[in-house]
């Protein structure tokens, strides 16, 4: 954390936790490939192995079901672009699923959510009832939690749905590990990816976990590595950095307790200053740490902005869009009144925050709500999206 700076946008990337630093730095004098057979390769394959294992047991998975990657980013859209006939995703997904969804060519439907943030299990049970086209293999993408507003989706019930009815089930879970419980072992989710710098370990390692059993031919090709899947001489440090940040999160059970109630506090203390504040997926369950919020006569880029310069790191949407002018894609899915979307910052907890940051974060927001003009005089009632079809190979279910 950058000194005397308060640093609130956990959600686009965790603090370093110092067990994944350490074996980060420990890692990068391991001087074997993992792939030889040599001691000192054997050596560099022992720490890749062991980071698959913890990594595996953190979330419900076997270790065979790990494939290290670059980031969820790519573990997204290996996924994605293994060869479906139909594809089914939430429209709030994070852009590296909706991107490689809509660039693939293949028939998309998108599912819309509510003006609580939650995409309804029942629009995969009807996309799923449909009549299948050629082939017949079909995957549905539900994320666990939205990276903006921190609301839970129904993923328990997405699966059960995806095991009666044959389709694969694919969930990122990158908002999860730290936050919430993560079980892979769930019947009918086929596949899952993660994000280490998410969940306080290095940047640039994730993984996709695959279910034993589903076809999905290499995404890079040319070795060997990753049972074939991801050829290319493993990024050790990381993986090391990554296996020591999942150890991490297992060990600190009172994480999540700690980071609701501070955001329990945060929200507490800002409605009392602006009671026309909106809090987005206040009636919904949401990630512990993770509160996304409006106040009325202000847009989002200037709140950040002034935030920015009081010394406070927050976010408007999500990270991936930073500089990007337009309303976020998660508030427009959800039905949100322009005025509402356009002005909603997120703050989002990690492991190392504190009450300190909080009462920074507070001061600052009655400093800016001091000198708001135009004051709105309170929230509206979220209005149903407007929705379009976007061609043949587009559809809707609601």
């Amino acid at each position: 954390m950058t000194h005397g700076r308060t640093y609130l946008d956990c959600n686009a990337s965790e603090t370093l936790r110092a067990a994944a630093r350490s074996a980060t730095l420990a890692a990068l004098d391991v001087v074997g490939n993992a792939s030889s057979v040599h001691a000192e390769g054997r050596r560099a394959r022992g720490i890749v192995e062991t980071a698959r294992e913890t990594i595996a047991a953190l979330v419900g998975a076997r270790p065979v079901e790990v494939v290290f990657t670059s980031g969820a980013t790519e573990a997204n859209n290996a996924i994605i672009a293994a060869g479906w006939h139909e594809l089914a995703v939430a429209a709030i997904e994070h852009p590296s699923v909706l991107a490689p969804a809509e660039a693939s060519g293949t028939s998309l439907t998108r599912l819309g959510a509510g003006a609580d943030g939650v995409v309804a299990a029942r629009q995969f049970e009807r996309w799923a009832a449909l009549p299948a086209q050629t082939g017949g293999r079909r995957l549905a993408a539900l994320h666990l939690a939205n990276n903006e507003t921190g609301v839970l989706q129904p993923v328990a019930e997405v699966a059960e749905l995806a095991a009666a009815n044959g389709f694969h089930l694919h969930v990122d879970a990158v908002q999860g590990p730290g936050r919430l419980a993560v079980d892979f072992s769930l019947s009918g989710i086929g596949s899952m990816s993660l994000s280490a710098h998410k969940m306080g370990g290095p940047k640039g390692i994730g993984a996709l976990l695959l279910r034993e059993g589903v076809e999905l031919s290499a995404f890079i090709k040319g070795g060997g590595q990753e049972r074939r899947r991801r050829a290319g001489t493993e990024n050790i440090a990381a993986i090391a950095g990554f296996g020591a940040a999942a150890a991490a999160v297992a060990a600190d059970a009172a994480a999540a307790q700690r980071m609701a109630a501070l955001r329990d506090r945060l929200e507490r203390e800002l409605l009392a200053l602006t009671p026309d504040a909106v809090v987005i997926g206040a009636g919904s369950a949401r990630l512990c740490n993770t509160t996304s919020v409006a106040l009325p006569g202000l847009v989002a880029e200037t709140l950040v902005i002034q935030m920015d310069l009081a010394g406070i790191a927050v976010a408007a949407g999500a990270a991936c869009s930073s500089g990007k002018v337009g309303a976020s894609h998660v508030l427009a899915a959800m039905g949100l009144p322009p005025e509402i979307a356009r002005g909603a910052i997120r703050v989002s907890f990690g492991h190392a925050s504190t009450e300190a940051n909080v009462t920074a974060f507070i001061a600052q927001w009655a400093r800016i709500a001091a000198g708001r003009t135009g004051k709105s005089t309170g929230p509206r009632d979220a209005a149903p999206a407007q929705r379009q079809g976007a061609g043949r190979q587009r559809q809707e279910v609601v």
